[in-house]
């Protein structure tokens, strides 16, 4: 079997492990890559095999990564910016894709995400037609699609009001500032053009895939890897995790969730070995129709938000990182009068005196517009964190079924088997690792320093107490002293 993915991402290190060191059939996998930052391909192609996740792989297989071929490419150009040559080789020789590019921004506009997450898929369908071997192509795509419905279940959902073939012709002979106008209007119920435009691209890639074999994998939020390539790899800090981050260094303290809610967090590996299950099941079974996958947590093993928060916090103090601004707290609320009060006392009240400070003392003040950025970076997500669906994710529970017992502990992808309080410290000691880079031996550092705080943040919320005593009482003798027409007419200046 031989395979084409654009694999520099988060997913797409976590897939070329797995094909690499567990499917030994697997003679070639061609990887598109685009020159960026002044690189060449090669040198990317260097820097992306010494990348410290195939470390477990390359000990096993010293010459596995010599199965790597780069191929130059752009998923936003005309047949994805491939050369004859390249193109010439890849349809002689490939037999199963995995498409896994894509902007994942909120705030992309539309024109780009359009470019990104719908065109380059029909470039790549193109592309498949032409392949003389072609058994599978895997799209990765999201749960978070069709979001005007509570359940969501595992088919392809089209807007009767919108022919997206028509659509895309339409939007082609735009300018962007038009487009930048009728957007809202364009995406309507969907919170970002990222939602938006994946819906978009499964409609388009149903309605055009012919006798291409095709299948959708959709999975929900996906974080730190429950098992491989090792427990708790991580190599960003996006979404979920640049939250975890902000908590655990002490830096967050409130945000806008519903702790009731489910969370649908999926650990990078389960989606990963779906992907390459599902290729597997259409190679050998050829199925009719383009099957979706749904690679979520909340309808098999649900977490809510409240259970995340928990569990989070029992492994920050558990593991500790060395450097903390402040004791790891978070308080979660979805009534918005709460959240700017928490977050006008525990944010942007430190951050004024800490910025102060800095200027006293002759540095740079960073802490307000850290904080600025970090409550900007996290609205696009509050719409995700105060709504609920259900996904509906039975199909990977029947082909699993399907699946040797071998295979089904090799590539496996029952969620119902997450241990959650085990993934969490397994995550925590990954992002200490990997994001902090601390090292283990500095853990009773660490503990030492979150006594500490411990402490003062006690010493200091008692201050505060009994500052809050001490204005309270003196505001209840005023009022006894003065009485209550005079008190009420104080009180209303001070509203001033």
């Amino acid at each position: 079997m031989d395979g084409n993915s654009r694999a520099t991402g988060f997913m797409g290190k976590v897939l070329v492990e797995k094909i690499l060191r567990s499917c030994p059939g697997v003679e070639r996998l061609y990887l598109l890559m685009r020159p960026s930052k002044g690189q060449s391909v090669d040198c990317r192609l260097q820097e992306f095999i010494q990348n410290q996740i195939f470390t477990k792989v390359k000990e096993q297989q010293p010459n596995v990564m010599e199965k790597i071929t780069a191929v130059t490419g752009d998923v936003t150009l005309p047949q994805l910016g491939l050369s004859p040559s390249d193109l010439q080789l890849l349809t002689e020789n490939v037999s199963v894709v995995f498409h896994s590019a894509a902007t994942v921004r909120f705030d992309e506009e539309l024109k780009t995400a359009l470019v990104m997450n719908v065109k380059g898929p029909m470039e790549l369908l193109e592309i498949c037609r032409k392949m003389k071997h072609l058994e599978a192509l895997v799209h990765l795509s999201t749960a978070f699609n069709n979001l005007d419905r509570e359940e969501i279940k595992e088919e392809v959902y089209y807007n009767p009001k919108v022919n997206p073939v028509k659509l895309i012709e339409f939007l082609d002979g735009l300018d962007d500032e038009t487009l930048k106008i009728i957007t809202p209007e364009l995406v309507g119920g969907c919170p970002n053009t990222y939602v938006y435009t994946k819906g978009l691209a499964e409609q388009l890639l149903e309605t055009k895939c012919g006798s291409v074999p095709l299948a959708i994998v959709r999975p929900s939020i996906v974080t730190a890897a429950e098992s491989e390539p090792f427990p708790g790899w991580v190599d960003n800090m996006n979404g979920t995790t640049g939250t975890i981050v902000a908590v655990g260094k002490g830096i967050c303290h409130v945000m806008k969730i519903n702790k009731k809610q489910v969370s649908d967090i999926i650990p990078v590996d389960y989606p990963i070995n779906l992907m390459i299950a599902v290729a597997w099941y259409l190679a050998s079974h050829r199925p009719t129709g383009v099957p979706v996958y749904t690679c979520t947590t909340g309808h098999q093993n649900p977490l809510t938000w409240g259970m995340l928060k928990h569990w989070v916090m029992q492994s920050w103090l558990k593991f500790p990182t060395k450097e903390m601004m402040w004791y790891p707290s978070v308080h979660l609320t979805i009534n918005d009068l709460s959240l700017k009060i928490r977050q006008t006392l525990f944010h942007y009240l430190p951050a004024y005196l800490l910025d102060l400070f800095m200027l006293a003392t002759g540095k740079r003040p960073k802490w307000v517009r850290l904080y600025t950025k970090a409550d900007k970076a996290f609205v696009p997500l509050e719409f995700f964190t105060s709504h609920q669906w259900r996904f509906i994710s039975d199909n990977p529970i029947h082909l699993s079924k399907e699946m040797t017992t071998e295979d089904q502990e090799i590539f496996y992808f029952d969620v119902r088997k997450i241990n959650w309080q085990n993934y969490f410290e397994n995550y925590i000691l990954g992002v200490r690792k990997l994001i902090f880079k601390d090292d283990p031996v500095t853990l009773p550092l660490a503990r030492s320093n979150l006594k500490r705080l411990y402490v003062v943040r006690h010493i200091l919320s008692l201050i505060i107490s009994m500052f809050l005593i001490f204005i309270f009482k003196n505001i209840f003798l005023s009022f006894i002293l003065i009485g209550p027409q005079t008190f009420s007419l104080f009180t209303e200046l001070l509203s001033l």
